[in-house]
Parts: structure tokens; sequence; C-alpha cells
């Protein structure tokens, strides 16, 4: 639920940008001062901020506690748990820090810029981080697969939904993954520009490389189909908050 919030204030924020009047950051941060210039604003980012420690902590006690998997694929989901694990409890941080007024000012631009010159200033810096925009656009192009493939099906108990409810959350599933994976393979692009060029200001974050991808010369349309798609991941959170499968297979 947490997660599928999250998705919509970035979506809907992008979708501003994408029709000129957006001013403010198109990532997490933007999202919190969003929900926070709202009456009761702070109660509902405690709210999210639990949920995405609750959705670290589960990936980390699946990381703990897989189950084997005869075919071998057990440490490679547990080393992915470990990774989302990490990312969860870094956005439940995110939070925290901006709820108790410690982190409201860094945007993803900031902080993509700021580590990106850190790695340019030591020696191989630039391989490494070239390395790293291929790993993130390698990353998304993963993501746009698993959506495609239905992969997220498989942790559905669709033994309890309908015909047309399956379809329809099938059809979220795919739309946004494939969102997803694009702004990956966006920003991941973005490293690799800053790494050739060995200038840190073309690394981007998730707003400016949603910012940017308007200025492609699809423009606003390809910016507000992302958009669109990040919205319609955050409705499929929620479908998947309802029906995913938690219980020990």
């Amino acid at each position: 639920m947490a997660r599928g919030v999250n998705y919509l204030l970035i979506g809907s924020l992008a979708v501003q940008i994408a029709f000129g009047s957006g001013g403010k950051q198109a990532d997490t941060t933007g999202a919190l001062r969003a929900v926070a210039d709202h009456p009761g604003g702070i109660a509902v980012l405690w709210l999210l901020a639990a949920g995405f420690a609750g959705l670290a902590l589960w990936r980390f006690a699946e990381t703990a506690y897989g189950q084997a998997d005869p075919a071998g694929r057990a440490a490679p989901k547990r080393l992915a748990s470990l990774a989302l694990g990490v990312l969860y409890g870094c956005i439940c941080g995110i939070m925290v820090n901006f709820i108790l007024g410690t982190g409201g000012s860094t945007t993803s631009n900031t902080e993509s810029r700021s580590f990106t010159a850190r790695l340019l200033a030591h020696s191989g810096g630039q391989v490494l981080v070239a390395a790293i925009g291929v790993a993130v656009a390698a990353v998304g192009v993963g993501i746009g697969i698993y959506g495609l493939r239905r992969q997220f099906a498989t942790y559905l108990r669709k033994a309890q939904m309908s015909a047309p409810a399956r379809k329809v959350v099938e059809g979220l599933g795919i739309a946004g993954y494939l969102a997803r994976g694009a702004v990956f393979c966006v920003a991941g692009a973005f490293l690799v520009d800053a790494a050739a060029s060995f200038n840190p200001q073309k690394a981007q974050g998730l707003d400016g490389s949603l910012r940017k991808t308007a200025a492609t010369p699809l423009g606003p349309w390809l910016l507000l189909i992302v958009a669109l798609g990040l919205v319609i991941f955050g409705l499929y959170s929620w479908c998947e908050a309802r029906w995913r499968e938690v219980e020990p297979s």
C-alpha cells in the first residue's frame, strides 16, 4: 500500500510536469512535500514510513528464511530480496529524515550528481560510473522484461481473483513495470553520458530523468506516457497488496 501511494504521487507530479505546470520534484522527496502540504500530512507520512519499514523487514525476512529451491535459484532470489530490503530501508530513512526536518532539501538529482562527482574524482572513476550506468539500464531492461513476461503474476493468488479482475491486474502490472523499466533505462543512459563527458552535472535522479524525457523529440507526450505508467504501477501495487502471496510455499 505504501509503495502504491509513493508511485501514485510521483506519477501525478510527473503528469503535471508533462503539462508544463510541475514546480515540485517528481521523486520521493517531491511526493513527501506534496503530502506534507495538506492537513494531517505528517501523520500520513509516518504511516508511509511505517509501510516502507514493513516492506524492508519483509524482504530481509525473505533473505534470512527463504525456502530452499531444488532448481538452484535460492541464492539469486535471496540476493534480490536483500537488495529490495536495502532499497525500501533507504526510502524509509528518507521519509523519517524528511519528517524530522533533516533531509527535506535534498533531491534525487542532487544526490545523483554528488555521488557521481565523488566517483569521478577517483582513479578509474570514469569507468566505474559508466559501468554503474550500464548496470542501471540493464536493470531497467530486466524490469521491463519481467513485466512483459508477466512474471509478477506468479506471486499473486490468482485463484481468488475473478477472470475480469485477473486481466485488469495483469494489464496494470505490465504497463507499470514497463514504465519503471523505462525510467531506469533513462537514468542509466544519463550516468553513461556523465562518464563519457566527465561531467557529473549530466547525472540525473528520478526527477531529472523524467524532466529530460520531456526534452526528447516526442516531448511531453512521451513523459506523459511514462508518468501515467508510474500511476498505473501505483494502482497495481494496491492490487498486489490485496492478492500478493506472502505465505511460505
